[in-house]
């Protein structure tokens, strides 16, 4: 049975002032949004974000190739 004296783990009014500097960078907005989604649709938009991730990460891949092959051209 709980104990009805216990007191909180901290205050109610007490706030995190590291966590207090980073609130004025984060967008409401997005999260709501994102809040609006089911759990099977935001899966489904970490997992597009990942693909376009990974479609990046072979672009620049391919991109950094192609830059050597033409530097080795140049000197040929």
């Amino acid at each position: 049975m709980a104990d009805d004296t216990e007191k909180p783990v901290r205050p109610p009014h007490w706030l995190d002032p590291i966590i207090e500097a980073y609130k004025k960078d984060v967008d409401l907005t997005q999260l709501r949004e994102n809040l609006k989604l089911t759990p099977d649709q935001r899966l489904a938009k970490l997992e597009g974000l990942l693909a376009d991730a990974e479609e990046f990460r072979r672009a620049m891949k391919a991109a950094k190739s192609n830059q050597g092959a033409r530097a080795d051209d140049a000197v040929s």
